[in-house]
């Protein structure tokens, strides 16, 4: 299955992947920058910062400041990712910033039922900006 993330809403995309990949089938999902997440931008900006500073450097947890490897880690939480089915099914899984130069020529295509359009109110917050204000380029 490949995805392409541009205005869907995360959460809605990872709970697709994680079932299509759980059955074995491979997952690509391309723009994850412009992906979004719902929710007003100063609560969703303080959730985030709340959660890269809660822990450790040497315990964790640990969320990536690039926005294809926080697709994936919230990805990871729709799958039992610790136990053996649910790690191979995560290795199913890669997500790309954008759109790579080797693929750009396949279809993607989007899912409907995750389109930033049916949300009720207008909040939401790219991944990119919450990318940008835990640190990331």
């Amino acid at each position: 299955m490949k995805i392409n993330a541009e205005n869907l809403i995360v959460g809605r995309i990872a709970s697709v992947a994680a079932k299509q990949a759980l059955l074995g089938e491979p997952v690509e999902i391309i723009n994850c920058d412009r992906a979004v997440i719902s929710g007003s931008r100063q609560h969703q900006y303080a959730e985030w910062l709340r959660k890269v500073k809660m822990g450790t450097h040497r315990k964790g947890p640990f969320y990536r400041r690039q926005s294809n490897m926080l697709v994936k880690r919230i990805i990871r939480g729709m799958l039992p990712h610790k136990q053996q089915k649910g790690a191979l099914a995560l290795k199913r899984i890669t997500c790309f910033s954008c759109i790579p130069p080797d693929v750009k020529k396949e279809d993607y295509k989007t899912i409907e039922s995750a389109d930033v359009r049916k949300l009720e109110s207008t909040k939401y917050v790219y991944i990119k900006d919450i990318c940008k204000v835990m640190g990331g380029k």
